[in-house]
């Protein structure tokens, strides 16, 4: 039996002790926009600016801006932040060398959103080199560019600028106005609650049977569960944000009891790291607010690059006291003729015939053909939906 992390607080600390935010006061705001057109600007992408919002909010605490050099390889190389705390993503601005050179340490700098938007401010504290293989390996586990993580480290500048960021200011999300809960609101609420055990749930996929089973059973352990779907950049392939999100809406009315599950949407950019990014993902959730994490199959992979349970056992690999949140660890789910309920090889009898398990391909195959995925697999009203949104895209 896994420990309890809480002890006699409410809420479970942040990863580092605080909860960071990097939102600038009026005030502040005010000042940055009077300076606007003297700094010297870095537009972001997609991803950057996702990251620059997580680090604002607190969604990344302990971080306040971009990583320096020391935090960085020590990141990708030990799986630690410089003062030793556990951390396996790099979270960097990266750059031209043209962009960098003019650059001045001490300095501010403009930071403009992918249209162009004065969205925050960098305190450039350091710029550096670094070795893209390395990063790519040591992360991702391969250097192949088919790899979709990899191929953005290839892609990006060769220099990253360091160094703390303000957000200039909160925008309600463009989409999901009413599912943006920050991580000082998701704590607020889950002490308003009495939720003293939280359980995060991450996936940037349409949820299905299979995830509706591990999320009940993780939420007969603790007090409440907190769906938190990613709505920030994807693969082009990925099923889109709106529809992912329809899909819990209709779990949420008609599956799960209200009073115990809370839906709020998760604005960072996917990066495919696989075991990494599992790390990663529960040390966002436990900035949120949750106590414990599940961690599935093949949780942030993509292709064959990764082990099925590779992002469970690394796990094992960090301190736990330190990570300072329980993963909860379950395997593939299916379901059983045998016992005609969900299940898994731990508890299920029946051999490899009498389970019904479909690939995330064949079901696309059939929702393309608008034929329904059997309810075992997905509960009809989701099924719907994604049928009519995969056609809709075949026809458009």
């Amino acid at each position: 039996m896994e420990k309890c992390i809480l002890k006699h607080q409410d809420v479970i600390e942040a990863h580092g002790g605080e909860l960071i935010n990097r939102i600038a006061s009026e005030a502040q705001r005010q000042e940055f926009l009077s300076k606007a057109e003297q700094l010297p600007s870095v537009q972001l992408d997609a991803r950057a600016t996702s990251d620059l919002e997580m680090i604002a909010i607190g969604g990344f605490s302990p971080l306040t801006g971009f990583m320096e050099q020391q935090d960085y390889e020590q990141v990708v190389h030990k799986m630690h932040l410089a003062n030793g705390l556990p951390w396996s993503v790099p979270i960097t601005l990266s750059v031209t060398e043209d962009i960098a050179n003019p650059l001045e340490i001490g300095s501010l700098v403009r930071l403009n959103d992918p249209d162009g938007r004065f969205v925050g401010v960098l305190e450039l504290t350091q710029k550096y080199a670094y070795d893209k293989k390395q990063e790519a390996l040591q992360v991702y586990r391969t250097d192949e560019d088919k790899h979709p993580g990899v191929k953005v480290v290839y892609d990006q500048g060769g220099i990253n600028l360091a160094g703390p960021v303000w957000l200039l200011e909160r925008h309600p999300h463009p989409l999901f106005p009413s599912y943006q809960i920050d991580p000082a609101q998701s704590r607020a609420l889950f002490k308003e609650k009495g939720w003293r055990t939280v359980v995060g749930f991450q996936t940037r996929n349409p949820i299905h049977r299979a995830h509706e089973y591990i999320q009940k059973c993780a939420l007969e352990t603790v007090d409440g569960l907190f769906l938190h779907p990613l709505v920030g950049a994807t693969k082009s392939d990925d099923i889109p944000a709106h529809i992912r999100m329809r899909c819990y809406e209709i779990m949420m009315e008609h599956y799960f009891p209200q009073d115990r599950v809370t839906l709020a949407i998760n604005p960072a950019a996917m990066r495919y790291a696989g075991p990494r990014e599992a790390i990663f993902h529960a040390l966002v959730r436990k900035n949120y607010g949750c106590t414990h994490f599940i961690v599935g199959r093949d949780h942030a992979g993509v292709g064959d690059y990764y082990g099925t349970y590779d992002a469970q056992h690394i796990f094992d690999e960090l301190d736990a006291d330190a990570m300072g949140i329980v993963p909860m660890k379950f395997e593939h789910a299916f379901f059983c003729k045998k016992t005609e309920s969900m299940a898994t090889t731990k508890t299920s009898p029946s051999g490899p015939e009498d389970r019904i398990h479909l690939s995330g391909t064949k079901v696309r195959e059939m929702l393309r053909r608008g034929e329904l995925p059997p309810p075992q697999f997905s509960r009809p009203e989701v099924a719907k939906v994604l049928a009519e949104a995969m056609q809709s895209a075949a026809t458009a």
